[in-house]
């Protein structure tokens, strides 16, 4: 062991690079091993201690498969992620709103390292995070943590909460919240806070839009509504949108309904003054009965200026609904 660095972290070395660098179609022979210690870490070994080490490994239970012969080496058959999974999971990150951009490119990075090389590679180049509408808040990670952390310990939080402007910039509300947080719930691709509060009784926030998060010395309020199984329910009461041909649509929506559109479009939507109370903005959907339907929920403070082609759909679903509640002749 002449030269030797720490010899004492050879297998751990070993373990990582096999982690990294082995696959099926890419064994790592006993001779990369001892190269790879020499080089980067100064440790001099023989081929008897690679043995050594690799039937340690195995005998702890890392699933490394040997092939014999020339071309033969190393590889680990099986990690804490198999392929699926890990293809699942960074399906599920990139599509998440509630993350943003950076954060999904940190996640997928920390994903991709569970797996060799070869395979993280052919999983990045899937990837597409770029042009989604994503979350503008990079703190909702830490939001999260601090929210489930105050379950934990049954205390209330204190926490600021923003809207949307015309100028897509943040606007705080003109007072600090305070409120009992209960569960977390993901809908629609956003992210949302279950809560008592004794201004609003049971109630939801949208996590993306607030800050400054404070876990306080005061016990929840209890709440029957959203403890066990009824938060479950009240969930699925809560949350409830589309398919249908992709039509470039103008809206004119009142000024109060801003973090509506910013919410379901994205912070990109250009979003142009019309009047004193109103504001205008196109965008590509998928016009379906659901979408429709959305725009009417909002009654005169919605209006679908054009195609002529969507508005008589629109008219058509109305008359639809109205007959449905004319009196019987």
């Amino acid at each position: 062991m002449a030269g030797s660095d720490n010899p004492k972290l050879r297998i751990f070395y070993i373990l990582d690079y096999l982690q990294k660098n082995s696959h099926r179609s890419h064994p790592v022979r006993a001779l990369d091993l001892m190269s790879m210690l020499e080089r980067q870490h100064s440790i001099q070994c023989d081929r008897k201690t690679i043995y050594s080490d690799i039937q340690a490994l195995q005998e702890y239970g890392v699933d490394i498969i040997s092939i014999p012969g020339k071309k033969g080496g190393y590889y680990i058959a099986s990690r804490n992620f198999e392929l699926p999974e890990l293809k699942l999971l960074i399906d599920a990150v990139q599509s998440s709103r509630f993350l943003t951009e950076k954060k999904s490119r940190e996640l997928i990075e920390k994903l991709c390292s569970q797996c060799s090389v070869y395979d993280a590679g052919l999983m990045r180049r899937d990837v597409l995070v770029s042009g989604r509408v994503k979350s503008m808040n990079e703190t909702i990670y830490y939001n999260v943590d601090a929210i489930q952390e105050a379950i934990s310990r049954n205390q209330q939080i204190t926490f600021k909460y923003f809207d949307w402007g015309l100028d897509r910039r943040r606007h705080y509300r003109d007072r600090d919240y305070q409120a009992s947080p209960y569960g977390l719930c993901q809908d629609n691709e956003n992210y949302y806070l279950l809560a008592h509060s004794s201004r609003h009784g049971v109630t939801s926030y949208r996590v993306d839009r607030m800050s400054d998060i404070t876990p306080i010395d005061q016990p929840r309020t209890p709440c029957p509504e959203l403890t066990g199984k009824a938060l479950i329910e009240h969930a699925n009461r809560l949350f409830q949108m589309y398919s249908g041909d992709t039509t470039a649509v103008k809206l004119r929506f009142h000024k109060s309904l801003i973090n509506v559109v910013i919410d379901r479009f994205g912070r990109e939507t250009m979003l142009l003054p019309d009047g004193e109370d109103h504001f205008s903005f196109t965008v590509n959907v998928a016009v379906s009965p659901l979408f429709l339907s959305w725009v009417i929920g909002f009654g005169s403070k919605a209006q679908i200026i054009s195609p002529q082609s969507v508005i008589d759909m629109c008219q058509d679903l109305c008359r639809e609904v109205l007959a449905q509640y004319s009196d019987p002749k």
